[in-house]
This record gives C-alpha cells, structure tokens and sequence, in this order.
C-alpha cells in the first residue's frame, strides 16, 4: 500500500497543475451528435443539445420568455450582440416550464416533449418495429430515422418562420410569422400557396383575412405569374437562386456559394432572404417581396396610418388618424379606437378631409360614374356603417370614383397616391382634429415577453380506484370517519393561523396570503402612511400576530391574478440578507397587496439629510446594497432587474443595514435571455435612469449598475441628483450637468486627491472620512454611472471590488501587528484581526513600511 502511494503521488502532481489550468479539458460536456430510442433531452440542462456535424446548427431548449421554453434548432454561432438566430420551433404556441421538463425518443419509435413531466405538447406521432435515431444534418434538417434509414419524420416538412437551402415549400406547408421580434409564437403573416397555385403572402388576422402580395387587384397572369400548375414547390439553393412553380423567381444580391443564408416570413409581414455577414456577424438583406413596408396589411391596426419613414429601421411609422386614441399601449397591433361616440344625426356629423391618404378594402360599394363630393357625402350620412369615404379620379376614364368604407383598415399616407380620404367626426371636433394626428410608437408588435400559466390540470381519477377507496372506507367505518374528523380539525386550524393556499403558485412562494379585510384592520383603514411611489402606497400595520408590518398597497392592478401570482411566487422565493422580506400578499378582487418585514429606521432618503449617517455607516450601506443588487442580478433562482434603484428603495433597519425594497415589481427576466430584456415602456425615477431608458437602447442588468453608482455619489456628496446649487460660485450649473458630470469634472479639475475629494463631499461628513476606501467608492460609483453600459462593471464585480479594498487594509493591518510584535502566535493574531475588522479605517498599506 506504501509503495502504490508513493507511486501515485508524482502523478497527482503532475495532474492536478493539468485540471486547474484545464479545466474544460477534464470536465467539459461532449457534444451530442444523436439520440437513440430511450433517451432524452432536459430542459435543465442547458448543454443537453444536439449539434450538426459541421457544427453549424444545434438543436436543444430555447428561452421564449420567462420560464417558457421551446424545443428549437439554431446557428450556433452568436451574433454581435450575443443573440441567435433560430430556424424552427417545435412548440412555439405551447411553451414549455424550465422545470422537468424533456425531450424524449419512446422505444416505440416517437418523439414526444413533455411539459413539466405532466402533459405532452407536441409528439411526431411516429412507430418503428426497428430501432430508431434522432439527428441533426449539416443543412440544419432535423431526422427520425430507422436503421435501414427510412425517414419516420423531418422538421424540413413541418418549416414554423423559416426556409434554408433546400427545404422545399409545397401545397401542404407554410411559413406563419411570429409575433413579434421577442415573442415566436405565431403570427397574423403567411407565405403559402393560394387555391390558384399562386405563392401569395396574407394577413390572417383575429377577425379578418387579406391578401397583399402579388398585389391583390392585379390578376394571376398580371402579377406574371401562372396558376397553371398543381404540383406547389418553391425552394432556393446555396447560391441564393429562389424558383417556385408559379413562375415566379428570383437571386439574391450576393449571389455565390459558400454563405449561409435563410429565407424568412418577418414579423412585420415581408417575407425577406437574409445572408451571413460572417466577419461583422450581422444578417443582411439580399432580397425581399414588398419594397414599400406601409402597402403590408394590417401592419397598423384599424383606424390608423402607415407613412413611410426611411430613416427609421423599421421604415414606416404608425399614427392614429384624427380622433382616434391608441387602442393597447402594450399590443399596437390592435390599432387605434373612437375617442369619441358615433352619431347617426346628420346634423352632429361632419367629414375631415385627409389628402394623399388610401385605406385600402372594405368598400360598402364602388361608383365608376362621375358623381360629386356632396353625393358622396350625403351617401354616407345616410349609413350609420359608413365611416368615412375614398373619393378617387379615374384616370382612364376620367370620372371620379366614391369608395364608402365600412372598416378603416390598411390606412397609408402617400404623397403619389392621387385621392383623398374623408372620415366621419363629430362636428364640435373637426376644427381642432384639422392639424391633429395623434402619433405612437413605430413598433407596432405584439407583447415584447411570453406571459405562461403556469397552472397544471389534475388528470382524471381512476373510477375502480375510487371505487376500491370507497369500499375501504365502509369497512374502516369509524376508524376512518375519527381519522377524518382529525385531519379536519387540523386543517381548519392551519387555515385559522397561516391562511395556507392551494394552487401552484401559493405552494411555490411558501409564505402566507392575508384578506383583504385582515389587512384592512391590521392597518386601521389604511390610516398611516409610511410611504409611497409609482407603484402604490405603503401603509404601516400590525398583523394578528403582532408583528408589526409594512404593508404596500399596489396601484389598480390591470393582469389578472395568475399573473400576479407568477410575480409574487418569485418574489417569495427571493431570500438575501440585504433584500427586504417579504411575509405575504393579497388578492382579492380588484385589490394587490404586498406585505412586508416593517424597517425601523425608515429609507436611505429620509435619512441622508440627517446626522445619523455618518461615513462609516455610509459606506457599509453601500456595500450592503451592492451585495443584494448583486443577488438579484446572478445568484437568486430567477434574473431579477429592478430598473428603479434609488434612496427611496433602499430601507435601513434598527442597525442601519440596509435592505433594497420594490425589487420583484418590474420585469422578471429568465437566465437564459443573456441577461437582456425586452421592456415595453421607460421605467425608474428621473435622476437615477441609465441613458439606455432614454434612448431606447437595449435594456440589461446595467440599468441597476448606473442608478446604483448615482446613488452612491448622491450619498458622498449629499446632493440630489434633480437639485442644482443655487449659490455664487457658479455650482448652480449643476442641475444642468447632472451630479455624475459634476463630481467627475471636480476630479479631472484637481490633481491631488484630497482637494477634489473636499470638494464634493456631504458637509456633514468633513475630517470624519476614510480618504482612501472614500475614493475607492467614488470610483467605483463613476465607473458605475459610465454612458457606455459596457464599461460599467458588474454588481458582483462593485461587491467584489469594495470588499477586496476592505481586506488589503485587514491584511495590511495584521502585517503592521506581526511587525511591531514578532512573538505573537496565530490564534492571537486572528483575534487581533477580528477586533481589527471594525476599525480598519484607520490603517493603510502606506504606513505599514
């Protein structure tokens, strides 16, 4: 045993430098080429994937939203913001949970995907008598396959958005868009070919339907293209030439082999070929089917216009039409309402006159006679229908055209489009609407995140087994019926203290729902008000069990309660010394409230402008916040952004730590987004907001990162980031530069760094500071409020960085006491260094020599 140790040991040596610098190299994942009949693939490991032999295309579990999952093929090669670009989905209407949920290849031959192991959303519906295989081809065509390879089933005929070479389009596939560029499920776009054998692209919407190109008023043979054929192909090769059996072709821009290219049915309604930009990893466009985007219907909604904006990346913008209001500002698409009532009295109504405007279809009839305006006008008075009307030359004949609209749809504005449009109004209104249009965002997508209930239906019992339970039952007669009694008993009592819940989210958050009367008289109606914001009131309360409580009483909420429970079960799953905790909720009704643990010494804000807080106690309040900033961001079981970091969020206790409160009220983001959301609408407090809330950037953990380093300069300098200096030194200025401007030009101003550090510190800290951990901070807090989010460091790296400064001064501090008192042995020096922890300030390296 001695000499196989001996042996053993020169080679453990040698291994071990081998692991820790290579460490992929001993424990990395080997690629997945191929499954076989009896395994599987889980949605909770992410490197469970399947991956093409040229290692161009990976198959496996792709992020939808949050906690929405889909099975998907995709380039495996990032583009330059980190994002992929997906080519199928096999469940893009069903997301799947991130938990226990699987891919599986059955004995028998099919392919089923399994929603948290209890319902199964999509199967290949395939049988084998031999055995079977799953892979994935170089031209990205994901295979079930017998061993005498016959193909069971192939994603090539089952295509979602997206075409790659070769993937033949026919009479019983097409391409459905998705909802929007975050949301993949399917859209109100399709390319398909139509019952004339005719490749058409339509706007399949709620209500209705319309085909758009070819140009719908052109006929087949028009449109150069033959209806004559029944077979219904279209496909395009590596060199980007596109053929369908109608006739109707076309090449790419960069035609040539050797780029990777797809041919994809966009959310906003044009089919596009996109090419591989491989060096600056961007998609380009080498060819789409619609050049003006505002002729692409339903691309605004009802009651609205299209107006082309080349500037703009999505080349059009969206606008109400005069006396309309936005319909949804979270789902545009829905266009536009009456902000008005309509009227049938002829006497109340008037027109307002729109030049160069067409809302194409919908017509009640068309009169090819020379009529005139007042007939038109009086035509459509007469039909409480009629909405307005298209008043048109013909130029061949030379007659005016009158088109009474009964639907306003497909609206665009274009200076070469010779007519004008008249819409009805009150007649009270037309004179302000004249020089009114109400415009709104240009994105008119659909929801930018995944909403899922996440609720599971029970399967039905089995009838014998209950039936067996009930025979048991009589025969255990009294036995049964005391136990019975019992469990009731207990769980009535267990309703009476802790008010337990039932459904899935209610187990999942693990802490107690109150009623709305409990909370009620727990805060005497609501009496004291500690404190409020953007999203609601806080109310001071003691509950039944005397705890007292800090009871937050949410704004009408507009999502229906599984909704909110989604947020709440995550909220309660949040746990970190630093975060507030939260005790419970409420929903009832109309009503959403949240209760939380009551902190004595009020916010960060209500305490800045008093003596309380002195340096030491600031700085540990930073490092505090940072720490569960950091939690929120890398380390709690869902990504949570903040997105509204400022004094009035972060909440002292009686000992002055600090605890961030309101996290969990924005957006919940899921790990494998990379960290980048999808907002909707500017969050945060003015002052506080990172430049991206602004400018419409993409929105990522870096948000926190900026509002978090204006506040720490808000707490060394003790000014508002909104209030300038009024005072003659010309400080004023401020409220213009802004807090961040301001303390960094102080800085670059003075050389020595007790001048510029005198400057901008809070008067009520002045010769009571650390000189070095204060510029430690102050750096960092500059670093943190940088314009470029990619030069602001992490929340784990700020932690990181204030905590390392602390131990180099306890290190320097031990090494100072070794040199004064050489004898001193290590137990004794630990408890130096430990009585040392609470007054490092007072060394530094410099003194140490």
């Amino acid at each position: 045993m001695q000499n196989h140790h001996f042996m053993a040991t020169p080679i453990l040596i040698l291994i071990i430098p081998l692991v820790l610098l290579f460490p992929s190299f001993s424990f990395s994942t080997p690629h997945i080429y191929s499954m076989s009949e009896g395994s599987s693939l889980s949605v909770e490991k992410p490197d469970n994937v399947l991956i093409s032999p040229n290692g161009v295309f990976s198959a496996g579990f792709y992020s939808v939203g949050i906690n929405a999952y889909c099975f998907a093929i995709w380039y495996r090669e990032p583009l330059y913001d980190g994002s992929h670009t997906t080519v199928w989905m096999a469940n893009r209407d069903q997301p799947i949970n991130g938990r226990q949920s699987k891919l599986t290849l059955l004995k028998n031959g099919n392919l089923i995907l399994t929603d948290a192991g209890q319902l199964n959303v999509w199967a290949t519906n395939t049988e084998s008598i031999s055995s079977v295989q799953l892979l994935l081809n170089d031209t990205g065509n994901l295979v079930l396959l017998t061993s005498e390879g016959l193909i069971l089933w192939q994603s090539f005929q089952s295509p979602t958005d997206t075409l790659l070479p070769y993937q033949p389009l026919t009479r019983n596939t097409k391409l459905v868009s998705s909802l929007s560029q975050n949301n993949y499920s399917s859209g109100f776009y399709k390319l398909f070919f139509d019952e004339e054998n005719v490749l058409s692209l339509v706007y399949d919407g709620l209500e209705i339907s319309s085909k758009y190109w070819p140009d719908p008023w052109l006929k087949s043979w028009e449109a150069k293209r033959s209806s004559y054929n029944s077979s219904r192909i279209a496909v395009f090769n590596s060199s980007g030439h596109f053929k369908s059996t109608d006739d109707f072709q076309f090449i790419a821009a960069d035609s040539g082999i050797g780029i990777q290219r797809r041919l994809t049915m966009d959310h906003d309604g044009n089919i596009r070929m996109y090419s591989l930009d491989e060096k600056n990893k961007i998609w380009n466009v080498t060819w789409q089917a619609k050049s003006q985007p505002c002729k692409i219907h339903g691309i605004c909604g009802p009651n609205s216009l299209c107006t082309y904006v080349p500037h703009e990346k999505s080349g059009r913008r969206c606008s109400c039409i005069p006396g309309y209001k936005i319909k949804n500002e979270t789902d545009q698409s829905l266009g536009c309402e009456p902000n008005f009532n309509f009227s049938c009295n002829d006497s109340e109504i008037g027109f307002l006159h729109l030049p160069h405007v067409e809302f194409y279809g919908y017509d009640d009839s068309m009169v090819c006679e020379n009529y005139t305006y007042k007939w038109c006008v009086n035509k459509c008075l007469q039909s409480c229908n009629c909405y307005g009307f298209q008043y048109k030359i013909n130029l061949g004949s030379g007659f005016y055209n009158c088109y009474r609209k009964t639907l306003l749809l497909n609206g665009h504005r274009s200076p070469s489009f010779e007519g004008d449009m008249y819409i009805k109004l009150p007649n009270a209104s037309i004179r302000f609407y004249k020089s009114h249009v109400q415009g709104f965002n240009s994105d008119c997508s659909h929801p930018l995140s995944l909403q899922l209930d996440r609720s599971y239906k029970k399967p039905k019992e089995n009838g014998t087994l209950q039936f067996m339970v009930w025979f048991a039952s009589a025969i255990g007669g009294v036995e049964i019926i005391c136990i019975c009694l019992v469990l009731y008993l207990l769980y009535r009592s267990r309703q009476n203290s802790s008010a337990t819940t039932q459904s899935y989210f209610q187990v999942a958050t693990g802490f107690r729902k109150f009623t709305y009367d409990e909370l009620k008289k727990a805060t005497r109606n609501f009496g004291e008000e500690i404190g409020r914001g953007s999203g609601g009131v806080v109310y001071k309360g003691v509950l039944s069990n005397r705890r007292v409580a800090a009871i937050k009483r949410l704004n009408e909420a507009k999502q229906g309660e599984d909704e909110f429970l989604a947020e709440v079960s995550t909220i309660g799953r949040v746990n970190h010394m630093n975060l507030i905790e939260v005790w419970g909720y409420c929903v009832d009704g109309k009503h959403r409230l949240l209760v939380y643990e009551y902190m004595e010494r009020g916010s960060l804000a209500e305490n800045l402008t008093s003596n309380a807080l002195d340096w030491e106690k600031r700085f540990y309040i930073a490092v505090g916040s940072a720490k569960g900033l950091a939690y929120l961001h890398d380390e709690c079981l869902e990504w949570v952004l903040h997105c509204d970091v400022k004094p009035q969020n972060i909440l002292l206790d009686s000992n002055y730590q600090p605890k961030v409160a309101d996290f969990g009220l924005s957006k919940l983001l899921n790990r494998g987004d990379g960290h980048h959301s999808g907002f909707s609408r500017v969050r945060g407090t003015r002052g506080y907001m990172a430049p991206e809330w602004i400018f419409n950037f993409r929105i990522t953990s870096k948000v926190d990162v900026y509002s978090y380093g204006v506040v720490v300069l808000e707490m060394v300098t003790g000014k508002s980031p909104m209030i300038g200096l009024h005072t003659s030194d010309n400080s004023g200025e401020m409220e213009q530069r802004g807090l961040v401007k301001w303390v960094r030009e102080k800085k670059n101003e003075n050389v020595s760094k007790e001048l510029w550090l005198e400057e901008i510190i809070d008067p009520m800290m002045k010769d009571r500071y650390d000189a070095s951990k204060m510029e430690i901070l102050v750096e960092v807090a500059l670093q943190c409020a940088d314009e470029d989010k990619d030069a602001r460091p992490t929340m784990s790296q700020v932690v990181e960085r204030l905590l390392h400064h602390e131990a180099t001064l306890l290190m320097c501090f031990c090494v100072a006491v070794m040199l004064l008192e050489p004898g001193m042995n290590l137990g004794n020096l630990l408890v130096v260094a430990g009585l040392a922890v609470g007054y490092s300030g007072v060394c530094s390296c410099s003194g140490v020599g």
